[in-house]
């Protein structure tokens, strides 16, 4: 039964990835349907991740009264709804409002499947989970791309994935009997009745959390508007672009997959710092060269990279302020990994509006010496 749940979580996890990345994949083709500058993907993705923060914050409260299946059964049907809107979309203001539930419905899948993987699961079963995020993030731009090429239509790329989100409904409304054999409301009450009255007093939570906002400012940053970046740039056509980018996903990916096997042999810490550095290698790559097949590995090197680092930080709550204090804390903490979603990318697409998306890479290895320090700063404390 637990492999039954895993592989249900799983492809829940793939599901909450497919959307993710296509708004940066379809943005170029979107702004010359809509004839919109290239800051405005910004504001929608500002939207989303507003979404995503709302529901984190509350998750606590909804994850004790629904339990981890009702939520995610929900919040996928929300997801699927707010797809289905992208897919009919004729203007600007029409996907932004598609947005709202694609924020919200997204932010409390990804609270509720983390929290669950930490309390009940391994670092590896972690590490796998946002394996499956990487997939679904991999294919979101695969199949935005194809209907661009195909159909010429970056709505049905929308289409096709709503379709997938109806299907995995349906596979969450059959496995309810499964989860409550599991008991997760119960055990999440229990646990979270032990929690510390005031957790943003803990030793160590202000550099964590700026962590997280710098990991997920840099890792949206760097999909959202690495297409327009190869389009403006590097001279590449969009659908190329889309193609490109589901690289750096796939890069996220792979190393996720490989990173289950290495958290036996190296702690969470290690591979925090250790993700970092190959993200500045890959950062530096594509401020240096040109060359087509440079740029490709810089991509992939980002991708490689941010893999251990957001799944170790997660699966590090519970060791670095306690098991107790777990649910309040993963609920917090991805609140700060959205508001870095929510507030950078915008920011960066307004400099670059102004200094040119050439800056690109220089913008991503700024939010990598922030984080740097951050986890850095984190280790010390609680070391002491």
């Amino acid at each position: 039964m637990a492999t039954a749940l895993l592989i249900i979580i799983y492809i829940a996890f793939i599901s909450l990835g497919l959307p993710d990345s296509m708004l940066g994949a379809a943005w170029p083709a979107i702004r010359v349907d809509f004839s919109i500058p290239m800051a405005g993907a910004g504001l929608i993705s500002m939207i989303i991740s507003g979404g995503t923060i709302v529901s984190s914050i509350f998750s606590g409260r909804l994850l004790n009264k629904l339990g981890t299946a009702k939520v995610v059964l929900i919040s996928v049907f929300m997801t699927a709804i707010a797809l289905l809107g992208f897919s009919f979309g004729r203007n600007y203001v029409w996907l932004c409002i598609a947005g709202i539930p694609l924020g919200l419905g997204g932010g409390a899948i990804d609270v509720a499947l983390n929290n669950f993987v930490a309390l009940h699961f391994s670092a590896r079963h972690m590490s796998w989970l946002h394996c499956f995020w990487g997939i679904g993030a991999t294919a979101g731009p695969i199949i935005m791309s194809a209907a661009i090429s195909r159909y010429g239509l970056w709505q049905r790329g929308y289409l096709a994935v709503s379709s997938i989100q109806i299907c995995l409904v349906l596979i969450l409304m059959v496995s309810l009997p499964l989860w409550r054999i599991f008991g997760d409301t119960e055990a999440e009450k229990a646990i979270s009745q032990e929690a510390s009255e005031n957790v943003l007093r803990l030793k160590g939570l202000r550099p964590a959390l700026l962590s997280f906002f710098c990991y997920c400012a840099l890792e949206t940053t760097a999909g959202l508007w690495g297409a327009s970046y190869l389009v403006n740039t590097k001279g590449v056509s969009s659908d190329v672009a889309a193609r490109w980018i589901s690289i750096y996903y796939f890069g996220i990916t792979i190393g996720r997959l490989v990173n289950g096997f290495v958290t036996a042999k190296l702690s969470n810490t290690a591979l925090i710092r250790y993700g970092q550095i190959i993200i500045g290698g890959g950062a530096a790559i594509l401020m240096i060269f040109n060359w087509e097949y440079a740029v490709l590995a810089g991509f992939v090197l980002v991708g490689i990279g941010c893999a251990p680092v957001f799944p170790s930080m997660l699966h590090e709550t519970p060791v670095r302020f306690g098991k107790n204090n777990s649910g309040k804390l993963i609920g917090l903490q991805m609140a700060f990994a959205y508001m870095g979603t929510t507030f950078v990318p915008p920011v960066i697409g307004l400099l670059s509006g102004f200094a040119g998306i050439r800056f690109y890479p220089v913008f991503i290895m700024a939010i990598l010496i922030v984080m740097f320090a951050s986890n850095e700063m984190v280790n010390r404390v609680l070391k002491h």
